[in-house]
């Protein structure tokens, strides 16, 4: 005779002789459940007194069974793809530099969201600005370092050099060049970026980071002139550095 366990419907072939003749408790291995089976012949009688009750209860107990798999199969597929997009956003924080030299655009994205970006892997240090004066001419001079803060050697990008007057707008630009041209992981070169004939309404300096291409060899600054130091003015107040 086939037994199916009540709680978890899972089946078994047993033997007549097993049962007896007054019946017996079965344990199910698959759940523990424990349930009481009656003689082979009384379970025939009840299964042929109704045999289309008995037959529509087993398609449900099937459709059941269906049903708890399909739930559980989608629950998985939830979880599988919770799990997915939770690795791919920490990854794409924690590599947002990486990813921003492959999408550029997606530097706003990133802004918009908060998270700082730098997609040339270098930051600057000790920046040093100042205006002089040759003749009667005046001079504004910035220089400093630039880190390499990447994991690996990169090219190095222009300096890009924004004077503003005091309401923000831009009155001169002027490029430069860090030398030298790559540096390895960790380490730091120079640049001086010198913009002659700077307006006097000049109020602060903006610095960042742009890509050489695109960059004519006119807008790229001169070498700096020789200042001696009794002719140094004070420095201009500083603006933000950004990338």
């Amino acid at each position: 005779m086939i037994l199916t366990c009540p709680n978890c419907e899972t089946q078994y072939f047993a033997d007549d002789s097993t049962i007896g003749e007054s019946g017996r408790t079965v344990k199910c291995a698959a759940c523990g459940h424990s349930w009481f089976v009656g003689p082979p012949g009384l379970e025939m009688e009840k299964a042929g007194a109704h045999p289309a009750a008995a037959h529509e209860i087993y398609r449900q107990r099937v459709r059941e069974q269906r049903r708890r798999k399909s739930r559980t199969v989608a629950l998985l597929s939830w979880i599988g793809t919770a799990v997915l997009f939770f690795v791919l956003g920490v990854a794409a924080i924690m590599f947002r530099n990486d990813v921003v030299k492959v999408f550029p655009r997606a530097a706003g994205a990133y802004k918009m969201a908060g998270f700082n970006v730098n997609r040339f892997g270098i930051e600057f240090a000790d920046i040093e600005r100042s205006r002089t004066f040759n003749d009667t001419v005046p001079v504004v001079t910035v220089s400093g370092h630039a880190v390499n803060v990447a994991r690996s050697t990169v090219d190095t990008p222009l300096v890009k050099v924004d004077l503003e007057d005091e309401r923000g707008r831009t009155v001169a630009t002027r490029y430069g060049s860090i030398t030298p041209a790559r540096l390895p992981a960790g380490s730091q070169g120079s640049f001086q970026i010198v913009l002659e004939q700077a307006p006097m309404e000049s109020f602060q300096i903006e610095l960042s980071l742009v890509d050489k291409a695109g960059v004519s060899q006119s807008a790229l600054t001169p070498p700096a002139p020789e200042t001696p130091d009794d002719e140094a003015a004070p420095e201009l107040p500083a603006g933000d550095e950004t990338e």
